[in-house]
């Protein structure tokens, strides 16, 4: 792991167990220089990826802060992982990979993969449980070449933290769009719907660094559970 990578994790790691309270200044950077014996430049990256995902926030003079953590908040203003988030969520949250298997690229996946059509797709599909109920179906689509050797172990843990610390790829951004739609037979299937005819979907082309996209995911959230939250900047 980077040493940018290790501050970051670390750092996030008090945030979402909130040994780091909303409010709190975290560590300054030459607190950080010296704890780490890392550069100045390392630091800030560090504390920058917490600010592009919503953790922090830099006050000119002041330093960083942890942002308000609502404990089942969903962050528009980053990227930011299930098994990142779910330490917020409490200890009653598990993953369930209820579906995964090779697909070529055509059809209605054309219109959210940029690759070549009719390469290989990896579809999974996972069950988020919270608190004991089915609330979040995430339908995942990645590229196959792009990022290879996926299990359902990989899928089970973070399939991000594969990204990142195994394979070595730097993700960058995603495009994303947020609707309401009518429920699914996957909906109707997988989640605890109590009655609901509608789910909340966020969906995200993500992109790595390279510009190479690696992933078409829809997140099909109940409307019980889950507000949605942003972090504005001018």
């Amino acid at each position: 792991m980077s040493k940018y990578n290790q501050i970051y994790s670390d750092l996030l790691a008090s945030i979402t167990t909130e040994r780091l309270e909303r409010g709190a200044r975290l560590p300054s950077e030459t607190e950080l220089m010296g704890t780490y014996q890392a550069s100045r430049g390392t630091v800030r990256k560090a504390i920058e990826l917490l600010q592009e995902r919503g953790f922090a926030q830099k006050i000119h003079g002041k330093g960083a802060f942890v942002l308000s953590t609502h404990p089942i908040e969903f962050q528009l203003g980053g990227i930011v992982s299930f098994q990142e988030t779910y330490p917020r969520l409490g200890n009653d949250v598990s993953t369930e990979v209820v579906e995964m298997c090779q697909v070529p690229l055509d059809g209605a996946l054309l219109e959210h993969i940029h690759a070549e059509p009719g390469s290989p797709i990896t579809r999974i599909k996972r069950v988020r449980r919270i608190d004991g109920k089915r609330v979040i179906l995430d339908i995942n689509h990645f590229v196959s070449a792009v990022i290879p050797d996926l299990t359902a172990d990989i899928a089970a843990h973070s399939i991000y933290a594969h990204i990142e610390q195994t394979l070595q790829l730097q993700i960058a951004y995603a495009q994303r769009t947020i609707e309401a739609v009518p429920c699914s037979k996957d909906d109707q299937q997988h989640l605890d719907l109590d009655g609901q005819s509608h789910v909340i979907v966020v969906s995200n082309q993500t992109f790595l660094q390279d510009g190479r996209q690696f992933e078409y995911t829809e997140s099909r959230h109940t409307l019980d559970k889950f507000y949605f939250s942003d972090v504005a900047r001018r």
